[in-house]
């Protein structure tokens, strides 16, 4: 059986000096950023997953907690990819209803919010998120109802933790595909006033993803209620892909300074 300490020293040796530096700029773990004291291997991520194919899908639950504790980022995201295929395979069409599969599914998730702090930088969160917790969403759950669902994600929206904030946001992405855009909206006008540009970001990208998928008419009615008080970022992301003239329509409408 392979285990995690067999990963992380498979891993350890994948180390690459001069990515591992491009790696440390990238997702600003300088003093003060909002990925301070982060440590990389320097492994691309398409590295990483070949590493979660090669464990297979038999590698035990029980050995991914030490892949989340580790203090390599790559490892972590390990952990979390292993969380995300495992999901995936008990979340075919077939499988939706059957009671094994439905507690192995919200297994998965209890284990991920347990560990959510360990997902602590944007790319943790957004590669594991929407398959994980988004996906349950709209699937069947011992652990409770629609209700039971919306107040976990108010859990995460309300958390102090930036990234469990942007947990809540990004796992949208998921139902507005699948044309639920209730959750986008919950939590897009939730974060509205975020300060941090890295929420910003995510409000506007699942905004975007929401009136893609579901409504473009349904995000200009969000925007008639709020463009005026939205941080620029997160306006520019949302109207992304409108046309020119509808872009700068809404980008011209005074701000409004929110206290």
């Amino acid at each position: 059986m392979i285990t995690a300490n067999d990963v992380i020293e498979y891993m350890e040796s994948l180390r690459d000096e001069e990515q591992q530096l491009h790696l440390l700029r990238f997702f600003k773990t300088g003093a003060g950023d909002y990925g301070e004291g982060d440590e990389f291997l320097g492994i691309k991520v398409p590295q990483t997953r070949e590493v979660v194919k090669a464990v297979g899908k038999d590698f035990p639950l029980s050995e991914v907690p030490p892949l989340l504790m580790s203090r390599w980022h790559e490892v972590r995201l390990c952990g979390f990819l292993i969380l995300v295929d495992r999901f995936d395979r008990l979340s075919a069409k077939r499988l939706e209803h059957d009671v094994q599969a439905i507690r192995t599914r919200d297994e998965i998730v209890t284990l991920y919010l347990q560990y959510a702090r360990q997902a602590n930088n944007w790319d943790l969160v957004d590669l594991s998120v929407y398959k994980i917790l988004g996906h349950w969403l709209m699937l069947p759950s011992a652990l409770g109802t629609a209700g039971s669902k919306r107040r976990l994600l108010d859990g995460l929206a309300s958390d102090p933790c930036l990234w469990k904030q942007r947990m809540s946001m990004v796992c949208t992405w998921y139902p507005s595909h699948h044309g639920d855009p209730s959750w986008c909206l919950r939590y897009a006008e939730m974060h509205l006033h975020h300060p941090h540009d890295l929420m910003h970001k995510a409000v506007g990208w699942m905004l975007r993803e929401m009136g893609k998928c579901v409504s473009m008419d349904l995000l200009r009615d969000f925007l008639r209620h709020h463009a005026s008080e939205m941080p620029r970022t997160a306006l520019r992301y949302a109207i992304e892909k409108m046309e020119h003239d509808e872009r700068r329509y809404w980008m011209s409408l005074p701000q409004t300074k929110v206290s």
